[in-house]
């Protein structure tokens, strides 16, 4: 692939996360701010993504149904997600989207 096709499935991988709503609140993973990066490589898909908490309920399923919406997708090689808690997750890291949808703008 070149880079306009890393591009687009960058752009189609970023669709799909905000396709993925952590349980507890009612806006998507990327808008809370939750994915830090997002690399394609040639079919290749990594995600750096963190929890609200390190205690979140959904540690363990979160990240798989981030991997499997990910993998699902045409060109889609494998994707790597990787979770960390640094830095940690506060409300400062959710989109304007986000804290409309929440009442906290």
């Amino acid at each position: 692939m070149d880079s306009n096709n890393d591009k687009s499935l960058r752009e189609a991988v970023i669709e799909e996360l905000e396709s993925v709503y952590d349980p507890e609140i009612p806006v998507n993973i990327f808008a809370l701010g939750l994915v830090y990066e997002v690399k394609v490589d040639d079919g290749k898909v990594y995600v750096l993504m963190t929890l609200t908490s390190p205690n979140c309920p959904v540690a363990e399923s979160l990240p798989m149904e981030v991997k499997q919406k990910i993998e699902a997708l045409d060109d889609v090689i494998e994707a790597d997600i990787e979770i960390t808690f640094d830095p940690p997750w506060d409300e400062d890291m959710m989109s304007d989207e986000a804290l409309l949808e929440l009442g906290l703008l």
